[in-house]
């Protein structure tokens, strides 16, 4: 049986990668939660995994937050990301455990990249500086993948991998801080709260003109299970080695404004929305190219309007009680 340590599986994205692993035959799923170990720990992450030795890693442990949470925190999003990446996969590597899938994210590119974004454009420009420190954190765990491929790989066996996903929504999502969340969530958290206070309208971040791609988690999950499925010769054949990271995207964006109109639909609200010009709207526009994985045969099957059901329902199940 195939063990598989899945670190940051309380997460949404770690929580649906689990949610799919466990269905697979032959396989067993390995989780500990942070109080039994803190991945910031770098002994504690190494005798962890040279304990247990799992066949596999997916490496989806991160800190996270939205604009302005990046804004806020710069130290934190560039330290703790750091801190997570190397102990997690550097104590893999030591461990000898051969596979290892990081989970990065689109911000790595730069702010005015050719749209749609392929990987080539990996440090073609300066990225956006709201959310710098973050993703100087996720590039620098993509190079240490490819690095240990470099190095490794044929001597080894080692074979690591990374996904670099476009915008997030789904089922466990972060509705904790408004101000501090994701996109999504944090749109469905303030429309929410104007519902429920009547308020006759909803303040947002920005003008509302930015376009963003948005991917459902569970379409993320099964294709970060496709990629580790796919043989060593053929992800390097399709990535190009020795690039080891693939864009995972929706294929399709949308402007702010017209996102926030279709999450007042499926909310019920029907007060005004409202944007501050004075707040920064972060990248005018990032689409990922895709082509990779979807020519690999992968492509994401959850439409925004399904997903946006779905993510609406999950808020109201697990945080919007005590918000009433």
């Amino acid at each position: 049986m195939k063990k598989i340590f899945v670190a940051g599986h309380n997460g949404m994205v770690g929580r649906a990668i689990v949610k799919k692993l466990v269905k697979i035959q032959n396989v067993q799923v390995l989780t500990v939660e942070k109080d039994e170990l803190n991945l910031l720990d770098q002994e504690k992450v190494k005798h962890f995994l040279s304990e247990h030795k799992p066949e596999e890693v997916y490496l989806a442990a991160a800190k996270v937050g939205g604009i302005q949470a990046n804004n806020d925190y710069p130290t934190e999003f560039l330290y703790e990301n750091l801190m997570i990446q190397n102990n997690v996969m550097f104590s893999a590597f030591e461990s000898k455990i051969k596979k290892l899938l990081f989970l990065g994210s689109s911000c790595i590119y730069p702010k005015f990249s050719k749209q749609p974004i392929r990987e080539s454009e990996l440090l073609s420009g300066y990225l956006e500086p709201t959310n710098e420190p973050y993703a100087i954190a996720k590039i620098a765990g993509l190079k240490l993948c490819e690095s240990l491929n470099r190095q490794y790989g044929e001597s080894l066996g080692i074979d690591y991998r990374a996904v670099m996903p476009t915008n997030l929504y789904g089922e466990g999502d972060d509705y904790g801080n408004p101000d501090a969340a994701h996109v999504i969530p944090s749109l469905i958290n303030k429309i929410y709260l104007s519902k429920i206070k009547n308020k006759d309208s909803v303040e947002l971040w920005g003008t509302g003109t930015p376009k963003r791609e948005f991917l459902f988690s569970d379409d993320l999950a099964s294709a970060c299970i496709f990629l580790m499925g796919i043989s060593k010769e053929q992800f390097r054949k399709s990535v190009g080695y020795p690039s080891c990271h693939v864009n995972v995207g929706f294929g399709q964006d949308i402007e702010i404004s017209e996102l926030a109109k279709m999450i007042c639909k499926v909310i019920g609200y029907n007060g005004e929305v409202k944007f501050d010009a004075k707040k920064p709207d972060g990248t005018p526009k990032k689409l990922l190219d895709s082509s990779v994985i979807n020519a690999l045969g992968s492509k994401p099957k959850v439409s925004l309007e399904d997903g946006l059901k779905i993510a609406y329902t999950s808020f109201l199940n697990e945080f919007a009680n005590g918000k009433t």
